[in-house]
């Protein structure tokens, strides 16, 4: 058990990449189309890539606020922003070698398509959770844990469904970095909302009453919708993800019984 956020920031950086050059340039790119991909999963694959290429942006908001000025954090992100690049990347990569054409300025397309109110919003946000200080800096670790969660399931999910061999040697190299981007948030997160009532309450309100799945916003609701719908889908993807997310949640001082997360989850998926 971490006790300190630098000792959290410590382990993080001594884990090693699974995404080495090595590990790039030997995957097999060329074994990608010996094996089906169901039609039904090429969105779920863009809307991934996009989430993850989108890191910038979510970057940049932190950065505006006390959550972002944090040393450890901003040494985190520096990596994380990277990481998370280069998985979208791969993704992209994944889809071409797959039979599924992108667009070379395929980043800047699927930048221009996010809603203006996305944008606008993102303006008035800093304004709006600067007034808690560094309160918020619980709800962001806490928010940012439940998405690198919810990221790390979806992908145990689609390598599960979509049977694809290739494409479960990739996805398994990306979680085994998404894992430890989940645990640097999450250890990251109890840590700042053992230290105060107040903010495990403010935690536990705006992600209780404000939390949408990971991507949305930028990506429109819809897609969100379908990515839920196809990887969580019935009562078994439901009970996967309460298992893998939401309980992880209720395990963070003050989330105890918080089941808004599979609720909305299961408001698409059943």
């Amino acid at each position: 058990m971490f006790e300190t956020e630098t000792d959290v920031l410590a382990w993080y950086e001594e884990q090693p990449r699974a995404l080495t050059p090595e590990f790039v340039n030997n995957f097999p790119w060329h074994e990608v189309r010996a094996h089906a991909l169901a039609p039904a999963f090429a969105p779920v694959l863009i809307y991934m890539r996009d989430v993850e290429a989108f890191t910038d942006i979510y970057y940049e908001e932190l950065r505006r606020t006390p959550t972002g000025k944090s040393p450890v954090i901003k040494k985190f992100m520096d990596r994380w922003s990277v990481e998370e690049f280069q998985h979208a990347e791969l993704l992209n990569r994944f889809l071409n070698e797959a039979g599924i054409p992108t667009s070379k300025r395929w980043l800047e397309e699927a930048r221009a398509k996010i809603p203006f109110n996305y944008t606008f919003e993102n303006r008035l946000y800093p304004i709006i959770t600067n007034c808690f200080g560094k309160h918020f800096s619980a709800v962001h670790m806490a928010w940012g844990a439940v998405n690198e969660m919810t990221t790390l399931q979806g992908y145990r999910r689609l390598w599960q469904l979509a049977k694809h061999p290739v494409l479960e040697k990739l996805l398994r190299a990306i979680s085994q970095e998404e894992s430890a981007h989940t645990k640097f948030y999450w250890n990251i997160a109890r840590l700042k909302l053992e230290r105060s009532g107040f903010t495990r309450k403010l935690a536990r309100t705006v992600i209780s009453r404000f939390w949408t799945p990971v991507g949305q916003g930028t990506k429109p609701k819809r897609e969100a919708n379908y990515l839920i719908a196809t990887l969580f889908k019935g009562a078994d993807g439901v009970d996967f993800f309460d298992r893998n997310v939401n309980h992880k949640l209720e395990q963070l001082p003050g989330f105890t019984g918080l089941k808004s997360i599979t609720q909305r989850i299961a408001r698409i998926a059943l």
